[in-house]
């Protein structure tokens, strides 16, 4: 074997690197490799001309005498090999997407996410209409969501799609049995702490977030009072899961009447989910079942204003209600690209330590859960905000496509 040196497009791809006597190989890539050291491009197209060589390797893999008599191939490809088991819509513009994919289920932790998308070759084509889309791939963008429960057993994961226009609109016509492309769990698990008393805020779509964290927080003994917050009623879903994740719900929403709660420890508000909190904690709710001063710490997962707005109330409107030594943490919702863990940095987030007032960067999609007092807000909404244009018009030219092939109601 002599690979050729620095040639991202060798005529052979020497990917096989030893022979063990057993007739297994050591195969090796990315930085290691003469031919695509370097950086991600050159990996990546070292993967894309590599792998028929490894796949050829493992075709010829005998099982082990303890393993089924599937191939080892077959046996991979059922771990592997992701397809959509089924498509939910939640509320009008929330969809559920549950995939088959044993393995990425197995790995899952609360408070993890993972990188979803469709396959170009699969994608929906706008034929020839007259209207200047012909041709257009419905491709998704990688997007990141929640995990937001999963069956080991069989394999199941659930992920949770908020229709903002773009991608995420292509999700409600995914179709059962369809093949997906789907990285992860990533991110950082959430700290699940025991015997401590936890405030969870969750705003829109990132109650999705709260569920398993909540759950995996009275298993491990710890207390939850959760506040569920919604712009409007409609907006509500997964209303037994919120429940089996907290010992008390505070059930906010902006619009009137708000809901109502089935169960005697919880509560219903009218508001923004900060007045909410304060209303919990200053007994305009009424009894509390769990002491709001007996806090031990507040995860919020919602928008950048939702949580900034959190982090300001902790040490002003809360102050008075709160333990000086309880954490407050966020899970920020950087624009995410690659989510590999310390590598495009587009998801790169600025800190600024609150005593020294010095500057510091974290990757979000190798660890979202920060510091509330440390994040800085207005650079991450700029970030949001910094492909407004592009995200604009990508979302009408998809609803154009999605009219064009009725799959949308025209306007």
């Amino acid at each position: 074997m002599k690979p050729e040196r620095s040639i991202s497009k060798p005529q052979r791809a020497e990917v096989l690197l030893h022979k063990r006597a057993d007739g297994r190989f050591i195969s090796y890539f990315g930085d290691l490799h003469p031919s695509f050291f370097g950086n991600v491009v050159k990996a990546m197209g070292g993967a894309k001309q590599g792998y028929p060589v490894v796949s050829g390797v493992l075709a010829g893999v005998q099982p082990a005498s303890t393993l089924s008599d599937a191939g080892f191939l077959d046996r991979l490809n059922a771990q592997l090999r992701p397809r959509v088991h089924e498509v939910r819509r939640l509320t009008p513009t929330i969809v559920e997407v549950v995939v088959h994919a044993p393995l990425a289920a197995r790995r899952f932790e609360p408070g993890q996410f993972y990188r979803l998308q469709n396959f170009e070759s699969l994608a929906p084509r706008v034929a020839a209409t007259g209207r200047g889309d012909a041709g257009t791939v419905l491709a998704m963008e990688g997007l990141a969501l929640t995990g937001a429960w999963v069956d080991k057993e069989r394999g199941l994961l659930s992920t949770i799609v908020l229709e903002m226009g773009g991608s995420a609109d292509l999700c409600a016509h995914l179709k059962p049995g369809e093949p997906v492309i789907l990285m992860g769990p990533t991110g950082a698990p959430t700290e699940i702490p025991a015997g401590e008393t936890v405030v969870l805020v969750g705003g829109g779509l990132g109650n999705a977030v709260l569920f398993s964290i909540g759950q995996a927080l009275r298993a491990a003994g710890s207390k939850v009072v959760y506040f569920a917050g919604y712009k409007k009623m409609i907006d509500r879903y997964k209303v037994e899961e919120i429940e089996k994740a907290a010992d008390v719900v505070v059930w906010c929403s902006d619009e009137a009447p708000g809901f109502a709660a089935t169960r005697p420890q919880d509560r219903s508000f009218v508001g923004n989910i900060v007045e909410a909190m304060v209303s919990y904690a200053d007994g305009r709710l009424g009894e509390q079942a769990i002491a709001y001063a007996d806090c031990d710490r507040i995860i919020a997962i919602g928008s950048d204003r939702m949580m900034a707005a959190v982090g300001r109330a902790r040490h002003a409107a809360l102050k008075p209600f709160l333990k000086p030594a309880h954490c407050g943490i966020g899970s920020i919702n950087s624009p995410m690209q690659c989510m590999m863990k310390e590598i495009c940095a587009q998801c790169i987030q600025p800190h600024v330590d609150p005593a020294t007032g010095r500057q510091s960067f974290v990757f979000s999609c190798y660890n979202q859960d920060q510091d509330l007092d440390r994040v800085d807000f207005a650079a991450l909404n700029q970030r949001l905000a910094q492909n407004a244009v592009q995200e604009k018009l990508t979302a009408q030219w998809i609803d154009r496509c999605l009219r064009g092939l009725r799959l949308r109601a025209a306007a």
